[in-house]
């Protein structure tokens, strides 16, 4: 039976959500851009009502589309990264963007939905099995094939959204020591910043010998737990290397800043100690909207862009703060609740792609607005200033929305 229209069937709680999202995101972009006279606001709000017809242009196509055709939109994907190469604008230093004439078009931003109908079509097959190796490498290979174009031109904020994958082929069968040694390796290499590397080694080798004696006698192995002591022993070792000879200096000045081991209020940490002064200066109930002292005076850098978020704590408080974070948690819960309902495995994989996509962003932006994390160009979902960016996760969202709705008629 044929849907009666494009919107029958769809989740409205997630429509509304994302609503409530968008308005409130162009409503602090435009108090945050207030004082410029640039028409950052009016930007954006042509690029939200270009997202409309872009919604039901998502919903009127058959959501069985999507799967028969995710090699190619995949393959468009990678084509359309790959041109930036020979025609993409440089901005900042980085050749991410189309240009035609004054409108300019990031492809990364687009290339995550991509990847994710990509990586869901490649694990719905029912050969595939995450417990066998080449399978695991075929799997990795799908997400790392953006990540391959997307550092160089360099972005590595955009890059860093890929390994968000790794959570969803754990949830379809990926071994867990992959997540774990994930973590392991953050944790190690934080860990060796700021502790001197005997301490590191000395640590790792007393949770190694906590493993060993709480294993069971048949799954003692000391040669193992050597081999990955020694493993470790040389990745910390080999910390201070990358750290001072391939990181860059600003990426070394913004680790430095977080990790306490060095203050610059005017110079790389700027940003991150006027955000936490706007975020801090908003208490309970916020200043009130366009009263921000910090955002009325411009004194956030790039506030309409990354440190939107600071403009919702400084005129929206702590109270309003809570409200924007809890509309992402319950978005985030909404589609892993929606995606364990789905009836084929590969609207399943795409859910579940959708809400780690999301989830990493939000978390990401919110800490390093915090100063929690480094400055990472890793914008805010509906909330940052950005055509492509909102067009993106419209699209990642909607096409999710599209499948689900669509699950009506796959019995």
């Amino acid at each position: 039976m044929k849907n009666q229209s494009i919107t029958s069937n769809i989740d409205w709680i997630c429509v509304l959500i994302y609503i409530a999202l968008v308005v409130l995101g162009w409503l602090n972009i435009y108090s945050s851009s207030l004082s410029s006279e640039e028409g950052t606001s009016d930007k954006q709000l042509i690029f939200i009502l270009f997202a409309i017809p872009l919604i039901f242009t998502v919903l009127y196509v058959d959501g069985k589309f999507y799967e028969k055709y995710a090699s190619i939109i995949f393959a468009v994907s990678l084509i359309s990264l790959l041109g930036l190469f020979a025609f993409g604008k440089t901005i900042a230093g980085q050749r991410c963007w189309y240009a035609i004439g004054s409108f300019t078009l990031q492809p990364s931003e687009f290339a995550k939905a991509a990847t994710a109908l990509a990586l869901a079509k490649y694990l719905s097959d029912p050969q595939i099995n995450l417990k066998e190796f080449n399978r695991q490498i075929q799997a990795l290979a799908i997400v790392f094939l953006p990540v391959m174009l997307i550092l160089p031109q360099p972005d590595p904020g955009s890059a860093l959204v890929y390994s968000i994958f790794i959570i969803v082929l754990y949830r379809e069968g990926l071994p867990g020591w992959y997540v774990g040694t994930g973590f392991a390796i953050i944790l190690l290499f934080v860990l060796t910043l700021v502790l001197e590397t005997y301490v590191v080694i000395l640590f790792a080798a007393l949770v190694l010998l906590a493993i060993h004696f709480k294993s069971r006698l048949a799954d003692r192995n000391i040669l193992r737990s050597f081999l990955i002591l020694a493993l470790i022993s040389g990745f910390v070792f080999s910390v201070s290397f990358v750290f001072d000879h391939v990181f860059k200096q600003h990426h070394r000045d913004r680790f430095n800043i977080v990790l306490g081991k060095a203050v610059d209020d005017k110079g790389f940490g700027y940003n991150t100690n006027q955000s936490e002064i706007a975020i801090g200066s908003g208490g309970w109930l916020g200043k009130g909207f366009l009263e921000g002292t910090q955002t009325k005076g411009g004194f956030v850098p790039e506030q309409h862009t990354d440190y939107i978020f600071t403009t919702v704590g400084e005129e929206w408080g702590f109270l309003g703060a809570s409200v924007v974070i809890s509309l992402f948690v319950i978005l985030l819960l909404r589609i892993i609740y929606l995606a364990e309902r789905q009836k084929t495995k590969f609207s399943r994989v795409y859910g579940y792609s959708v809400a780690a996509i999301l989830f990493l962003h939000f978390f990401v932006n919110i800490a390093m607005v915090a100063g929690v994390f480094p400055t990472i160009g890793i914008p805010l979902p509906f909330f940052s200033y950005g055509g492509s960016g909102l067009w993106g996760f419209t699209i990642l969202l909607f096409i999710f929305i599209k499948m689900d709705a669509n699950k009506v008629n796959e019995w």
